[in-house]
């Protein structure tokens, strides 16, 4: 019987989990994957270490029990913590003290993701880690300083993973369809959205272009709101708004109370936006109910660096991109649970106080967090690329393999695991 047996569930769309566990097998461990659709079949290229699961969602934690009795399983694998399947496994592994191993989309984006034992985002270890321990763990090391990245990066690469992942469930999930997917709408659904995005992609542009020059010459000082995904794991599982609507309206309030006249609102929408909501109608309604219609404005999407270079606060609910907006030194509200929540450098004022007279934050205790972060969760790479996959696994591989937890390993010996501090894009 081999030491490790690890068991994958569902990864990010392309090859990565597939390539990761080529060289686990390599190593000496033994691989298998439980795939739910024809798009994680698809990418899974150890055929003879595949298990379809074909039954109604309801029927999978006794699936899983049932499998986990007849195999000698050691290690869980999967992508985002947060989807029913994950959730249920994460549970049933801490039941039978099986690892925990979790990947998630880089918190410093675009050049690294995130590996972390247990959870991720609002199940993070960092959630409750301090500064003072952060600062303890690193022993005084003076933090090192890199430029701040403009965009989120691999973004077509992305889009033609996930259109290629989809395009097998429309094609070949028939054995598949009695198990419901994690999202709200149908795979169908999706790709009538994402055909859509596709076909008025030169409109949005030319858009984007109109409101980001509207922006630019009107002088004004404005405020960035950071749009997530409304369908993102994060905001729905890590906030306390109900629906998009929610926190928009709540924004365009506080703005509404406390923002100077002459200053402006800007919301800028998430890159991979597909209208499944009506975002800009929403935004109108909130903007017009609170009687601030002539200082709100919309942007699609945008190279993020730019608009936050002339911002002078920004506000989210917990999306990544708040990074980017305290490595600036820019005042940042956000209203969810994030692991840069931190009180050193996270605005927690009434959001009219904040827009009225925002705090800054510490920017020598972020560049500590950022550190912290680099030498422990961020490792170099991205899933959706040949050499990206390459950098991470090169890395993650080996920590799998001697059951480290790099955040045990830096608190122990000061030492991180990785390379840092320097990955490029890929």
């Amino acid at each position: 019987m081999t030491e490790r047996f690890i068991l994958f569930l569902q990864g990010p769309h392309g090859a990565f989990f597939s390539n990761l566990a080529r060289v686990l097998r390599q190593a000496g461990a033994e691989v298998h994957r439980i795939g739910f659709n024809a798009g994680d079949q698809g990418t899974w290229a150890h055929k003879d270490s595949y298990t379809a699961f074909t039954q109604d969602r309801a029927d999978w934690p006794r699936f899983l029990e049932a499998f986990l009795d007849q195999h000698p399983v050691t290690d869980i694998v999967l992508y985002g913590d947060t989807r029913d399947i994950h959730a249920a496994a994460r549970h049933i592994a801490k039941d039978r003290g099986l690892q925990i191993h979790c990947f998630e989309e880089g918190y410093l984006r675009p050049y690294w993701v995130t590996y972390e034992r247990d959870g991720t985002n609002g199940h993070s270890r960092l959630m409750g880690t301090s500064l003072s321990e952060m600062r303890a763990a690193l022993a005084g090391r003076p933090p090192e300083v890199q430029d701040a990245p403009a965009q989120w990066g691999a973004l077509w690469q992305h889009t033609l993973a996930g259109m290629m992942y989809h395009l097998r469930i429309l094609l070949f999930n028939r054995p598949y369809r009695r198990v419901r997917p994690h999202r709200a709408i149908s795979v169908w659904q999706e790709a009538l959205l994402h055909t859509a995005r596709l076909f008025l992609f030169p409109v949005h542009v030319i858009e984007r272009r109109i409101e980001s020059r509207r922006l630019r010459i009107s002088g004004a000082n404005y405020h960035l709101v950071l749009l997530q995904l409304a369908h993102d794991a994060s905001f729905r599982d890590h906030s306390d708004f109900g629906h998009i609507s929610e926190f928009i309206n709540e924004c365009c309030q506080g703005f509404a109370r406390g923002a100077p006249r002459h200053h402006r609102l800007v919301f800028k929408t998430h890159p991979l936006e597909d209208g499944r909501e009506p975002i800009k109608a929403l935004i109108r309604k909130a903007a017009k109910d609170n009687g601030i219609a002539d200082r709100v404005q919309m942007i699609r999407g945008g190279k993020l660096g730019e608009m936050l270079d002339l911002a002078s606060t920004a506000v989210t609910v917990n999306s990544t991109a708040g990074q980017q907006v305290l490595w600036r030194g820019l005042p940042l509200k956000a209203f969810g649970r994030s692991v840069y929540s931190k009180p050193e450098f996270v605005s927690h004022q009434p959001i009219h106080e904040f827009f009225a007279q925002p705090r800054r934050p510490d920017h020598d205790a972020y560049l500590v967090y950022r550190q912290y972060l680099l030498e422990t969760s961020q490792f170099p790479g991205g899933f959706y690329t040949a050499e990206g996959r390459a950098d991470v696994i090169r890395n993650v591989a080996d920590i799998i393999l001697k059951n480290q937890d790099p955040y045990d390993l830096v608190r122990r010996t000061g030492a991180s695991p990785l390379p840092q501090l320097t990955a490029q894009v890929r």
